[in-house]
């Protein structure tokens, strides 16, 4: 069981100004790979409050999967990425790329996202886009891979070889 945690980071929805179809859209898609979601807030687009309630949720070592999305685009008030990297102790560039790679087959505004994944403590941190279309492709893409890196940041030492 994966102990998970989502974070929507949105001025309005952080307000009760919008309904977070985003966070909705995770936790029905993790519950597919066994994932209890043990923790749920909303926060504004604040690097601050957002790295904060990263390191404060990691450091609890009752969460092996941290879930945000939104503000991982260019607008002014987007710093997720920023906030994420404030608090990592090691990126793992290829989930993003990965989320990246596949989301520019559909839009060309891929190009734009600055969704990171890294890693603090024993805790996966994954950006996730603010939308829920977004957050759909892109979880699809490392959904197969996130049980696979939580048992290998826990300390899993079997081999990473997939069998022939």
């Amino acid at each position: 069981m994966i102990r998970t945690a989502i974070i929507t980071l949105s001025d309005k929805g952080s307000k009760g100004e919008r309904e977070d179809e985003s966070g909705r859209a995770i936790r029905e898609m993790v519950s597919a790979i066994g994932a209890d979601v043990r923790h749920y807030e909303v926060l504004p687009d604040e690097r601050l409050l957002i790295a904060a309630a990263l390191a404060r949720i990691a450091d609890s070592g009752t969460i092996d999967l941290i879930i945000t999305t939104g503000g991982t685009g260019v607008a002014p008030r987007d710093v997720t990425p920023e906030a994420t990297r404030d608090v990592i102790e090691r990126e793992l560039p290829g989930m993003a790329e990965a989320m990246r790679a596949e989301s520019l087959k559909k839009t060309a505004h891929a190009m734009i996202s600055r969704s990171i994944a890294g890693i603090r403590k024993q805790t996966l941190i994954v950006n996730l886009p603010g939308s829920p279309r977004a957050v759909r492709e892109n979880l699809a893409v490392i959904l197969p891979a996130l049980s696979h890196a939580v048992e290998k940041i826990k300390g899993d030492p079997s081999d990473c070889a997939r069998p022939a």
